[in-house]
């Protein structure tokens, strides 16, 4: 990548950070429903319409700080597991590092105020298919579909742990996380080992 090509990647996540974080101030102090996109695309200091070049809805831009844009760094942490280490370990393992750390304090009482918040947040993990697909397909030697195929299943385990985690239990409207989102996400990813494994011989 040339230098100009660098500086422009760092401005466009510089960017995409501050409106995420200006979303999420914003979300704080007058809660999610009081926020509209040009508020948040003034207090991070560009327009509406570049604002939409990174995010189609106001519960986007929120999730991606609370989410710390998990997904653009999950084929990276899938990279980084030991060599020798199975794969069906190291997706576990790769997904759990970037998902199981729940948000915290007032960003986990967000999510569990706003109902569209916790939809955008389990449906975040959808993003992790693409960076994975490639991981798989470098560390397993496997290509297509096959590593599609393994990500879009992680993926859906994935969206099924998060989403046990932070739903509702029952009927009620109070959302109390039941165990460690580490804990949820593990167990459904459980049953995607057995198709890792057998991808890895």
């Amino acid at each position: 990548m040339s230098e100009n090509g660098g500086l422009r990647e760092r401005k466009k996540a510089a960017t995409r950070e501050a409106l995420s974080a200006a979303a999420l101030r914003l979300a704080l102090e007058r809660g999610p429903e009081n926020l509209r996109v040009d508020e948040i695309a003034e207090a991070a200091g560009v327009s509406p319409r570049t604002y939409n070049n990174y995010f189609s809805s106001r519960e986007q831009a929120i999730v991606a700080a609370i989410g710390a844009e998990r997904a653009l760094r999950i084929g990276a942490a899938l990279r980084a597991r030991p060599a020798e280490e199975p794969l069906a370990e190291a997706v576990v393992e790769a997904v759990a590092e970037q998902y199981g750390a729940e948000p915290s304090g007032d960003a986990l009482a967000l999510l569990r105020a706003a109902p569209n918040l916790r939809a955008e947040f389990v449906g975040a993990v959808e993003g992790i298919e693409s960076p994975l697909a490639a991981a798989i397909a470098d560390r397993a030697g496997c290509g297509e579909p096959a590593s599609a195929v393994l990500a879009a299943m992680v993926s859906a385990a994935a969206r099924v742990g998060v989403r046990r985690w932070i739903e509702p239990a029952g009927q009620g409207l109070l959302v109390v996380p039941r165990g460690s989102l580490g804990d949820h996400l593990r167990q459904a990813l459980a049953h995607v080992e057995p198709a890792l494994r057998a991808a890895d011989r």
